[in-house]
């Protein structure tokens, strides 16, 4: 118990903490990843529901615990209304998403109809698929509004699907939540084309889990290498101690801490006198 041991203790204990917040921290990351992928995988292949048994009202929020919920709902895409949302990827490859106005009772819901690419210069504007006309049946899930980037963008574009963004560009009273198309139906039996339809979204939960088991393990290390050092320096000490001392005549050999046998002074030789020293 020496202030240099002491003073090690006190840094295995201060690691060790640390190594439980890292801990617990990974652990937060891991809970909050578990819990989406949990809601899309029981979400995303659903039966729909009418938008009203999610969203009761235009001015209702997505509530958490709701997203990725798919929807069918019924109105009529406002065509003139038609957004461009910039720097989209879609498997790795940069272009726009497509976002309309579906006019329902009461108000609107932002629809997301796919991904297109950019066109060949950012001058020109990129080929948009037609958008439906009068009333469509459109089935897809919910996602709740993006943040907005703040930049200042040409009229007709986004730079995220931020919902306030979009209503005061179009003028629409929006739903707190956009759609994003999983199929659309006309009424009059017309052909609708598309646009390419997003990714799944991803599920993977990442290594968070993993990390947090290691950063707990990890919390006992420094303890564990303070014991084997003071483990070590004690039998050092302990078998300095039992061969420090001269042997005496006739005593039987010292032994180390480690068993073995220490080595006995050697005699010192003596002359003998002979006649070759006469």
């Amino acid at each position: 118990m020496t202030r240099r041991w002491l003073a090690a203790l006190a840094a295995a204990a201060v690691f060790a903490v640390a190594c439980f917040f890292l801990g617990r921290w990974q652990w937060g990351r891991h809970v909050t990843k578990h819990v989406r992928a949990e809601r899309i995988t029981s979400h995303y292949t659903a039966s729909p529901v009418p938008l009203g048994a999610a969203l009761h009202s235009v001015d209702t929020a997505l509530r958490p615990s709701e997203e990725w919920t798919p929807v069918s709902v019924t109105g009529t895409y406002s065509a003139d209304n038609l957004l461009l949302v910039r720097n989209r990827p879609n498997n790795s490859v940069y272009g726009y998403e497509v976002v309309v106005p579906l006019e329902v009772p009461g108000g609107a819901v932002l629809v997301d109809r796919g991904w297109i690419p950019n066109a060949d210069t950012a001058a020109d504007k990129p080929p948009v698929p037609a958008t439906p006309t009068g009333t469509v049946t459109v089935t897809g899930w919910l996602r709740p509004g993006e943040p907005s980037l703040h930049r200042d963008m040409p009229t007709g574009q986004l730079a995220s699907i931020n919902l306030a963004e979009a209503g005061q560009q179009t003028g629409a009273r929006l739903y707190g939540a956009y759609l994003i198309v999983r199929s659309e139906h006309s009424a009059s039996g017309q052909h609708i084309a598309r646009a390419t339809p997003l990714v799944a979204p991803d599920t993977d939960e990442g290594p968070h889990l993993a990390y947090a088991l290691q950063w707990w393990l990890f919390a006992a290390t420094g303890f564990v290498l303070v014991g084997v050092g003071a483990r070590r320096e004690a039998q050092d000490l302990a078998a300095g101690a039992a061969t420090g001392g001269a042997a005496s005549p006739g005593a039987a050999p010292a032994t180390t801490g480690t068993g073995a046998t220490a080595p006995r002074p050697r005699p010192k030789k003596s002359r003998i006198w002979d006649e070759e020293d006469a």
